[in-house]
């Protein structure tokens, strides 16, 4: 088997990751190329890699009953949404004006 490239598509368990790995071949009959995917999964011993990490897998032995890759690198960490924060800006630490009320 040679090395494969894919993208992680979880990684909800302990030093495991599942890689969907892309392939395109002919189709003869249809004369267009067809996108197939397998889902594979790879030993991560650091806990590194997170969803949507492009990473490269090298064959090893069986580590477990699914498990015959390992995750040789991660090609290109995802990027990952984090909110704004406030600014500071807390709406209950803030006083409250009686006096505009009151006229």
């Amino acid at each position: 088997m040679k090395p494969v490239v894919g993208m992680v598509v979880s990684n909800k368990m302990q030093k495991s990751v599942v890689v969907a790995v892309d392939r395109l071949f002919h189709h003869k009959l249809y004369n267009r190329y067809v996108k197939r995917t397998s889902k594979f999964m790879a030993h991560d011993e650091q806990n590194t890699c997170n969803i949507g990490d492009r990473v490269r897998l090298d064959p090893s032995r069986p580590l477990s009953k699914r498990k015959h890759w390992i995750v040789a690198e991660i090609l290109k960490k995802a990027r990952i949404y984090v909110p704004p924060s406030s600014l500071g800006k807390d709406v209950s630490s803030q006083p409250v004006d009686d006096s505009s009320a009151k006229a």
